[in-house]
Order: C-alpha cells, then structure tokens, then sequence
C-alpha cells in the first residue's frame, strides 16, 4: 500500500453532530387550534399546563407548543373534542426547542404591558389521561429513549414509567382550562429567565417567525459566533415585565376573593 493512502475517514466526511435539548413532564392540553402563519405552512398548535412541585400545592408552567411529532398529532386531534367539552386530558409529553417570546397585549386590563410567552415543539405523549382514566400509553418500543450518559443516569423509559406511577390523578385541571373554586387557583410559574444566546437554523420551518421573535424581543445578531444575542438590559426588561404582570394577576385574584 502507498504509505500516502489512508483507509482512514477524513474529518470532512463525518457526519455532524447535534446535542438536543429537551424537557420531560406531565401536564394538562388544552387551547388546541390550526395556525396559519403569514410565511409558511399551517401547523396544529396546543398549550400545554405543566405540573411541578408538591402534590397538595401544584404550581403550573405553560408552554405554547407546535405540535410536531406525527404521532403526537395524531393524538392531539384524536382528543381535540375531549378538550373542547372541557374534560380533564392530562398527558406525559417531551418537548423541545424551548425559547421564550415576548408579546404585547392587546386587550384587556394587561393592554398596553408586555407579556412572556414559553414556545416549544411537541415531540412526543407518552400516555393520555381523560378524566383521571388512562385511554392510552405508547409501547416502550415506541418510547424515545436517552442515552445513558457516563454518570449511569437512567434512561428515558424508566423515568416516564416512575412519573405515570406517581402522577396524582386528582391535581386540580389549571382555572384557565378547567372549573374550579377562586380560592383553588393554581400559582404561576413566575420566574422565567431570557436565555443569554440563542441558535437560529436557516433551514427550520419558522426561521422568518423566529427570527422576527427575536428582534422583538430585543437580540441582535452576532455575525461572528453565528448566534442571536440577548443584551443584558433588554434581559431585565423582559423579566421585570413579566414579573409586574403576575404580581397584578395575584392583586385582582385576592380582590375578587376578599
């Protein structure tokens, strides 16, 4: 063999790699709807009221979710009516590509004030609860599954089959989404952090929504690390609006409750 051959694969034929990012958690769907966005094709849209904390004192986290995985909209539109009639549909999700989006509100006593919205993709439902009844659960075969990482921590599999064993079917449904008592209100998940850098492909679907997302909220570009950066004050802005908008929520809740 010429000793200037190589069997050896070059680095430019490697394929990239790609570190993925996403949260786990059970939560209520609702607000399910068809998006028809100016630039691009509709997508099947919900929101999702996520469950954290002690079972007696739940706290609520949303997330406005663009329901992506083929089977997860299956899913979604087979109980879009379940949701509609007001039933309690509780799902074990993953999701991904979470960011934050600031928006002004347009009507209301909020009008005027800026709002924090939490986007993401709906990848996957493990299992649906429909008034505290299991109406389905995916084969583990179907489960997405992590790999384990040199730490030895658990797979993906056997942390959702802990979850659903442990999930408390009786947590109160979010005021928003389904009846129940003022004094019962869930509290809000009130510190939501503007993430210092973000990473915007080209090739994503919502690359023109996104991008004008970004410039709303107030990043700008960084033309050498190819990445939208956040200034800090815009940061702080965002945040303090955030969090003077859930202080008023809680001042009309205690006034309408007095």
């Amino acid at each position: 063999m010429n000793p200037a051959q190589s069997t050896q694969p070059t680095q430019s034929t490697q394929e990239k790699q790609y570190f993925d990012l996403h949260t786990t958690g059970i939560g209520y769907l609702n607000r399910i709807r068809e998006v028809s966005p100016k630039k691009g094709n509709p997508f099947l849209a919900c929101n999702i009221a996520a469950l954290s904390g002690a079972a007696d004192d739940v706290v609520y986290t949303r997330f406005d979710c663009r329901v992506s995985g083929k089977e997860a909209e299956a899913l979604v539109r087979q109980y879009e009516d379940a949701v509609k009639q007001d039933q309690k549909v509780l799902i074990s999700f993953k999701i991904g590509d979470l960011w934050a989006d600031t928006f002004t509100y347009t009507k209301g006593d909020k009008t005027g004030q800026t709002g924090v919205s939490l986007k993401a993709r709906l990848l996957f439902i493990s299992w649906i609860k429909v008034n505290g009844q299991l109406v389905y659960k995916a084969e583990k075969a179907e489960r997405p599954q992590l790999e384990q990482d040199p730490s030895g921590q658990a797979s993906q599999g056997g942390q959702d089959d802990q979850a659903e064993a442990t999930s408390s079917e009786d947590s109160p449904a979010p005021a928003a989404e389904a009846s129940s008592s003022p004094k019962e209100a869930p509290r809000q998940s009130a510190q939501i952090a503007l993430p210092e850098t973000v990473q915007l492909s080209k090739d994503a679907p919502d690359f023109q929504e996104r991008k004008a997302a970004l410039k709303q909220q107030g990043y700008r570009f960084d033309g050498q690390a190819k990445v939208w950066r956040l200034p800090t004050d815009a940061a702080k802005s965002a945040i303090e609006a955030q969090h003077q908008a859930n202080a008023q929520d809680w001042a009309r809740s205690a006034q309408a409750t007095a």
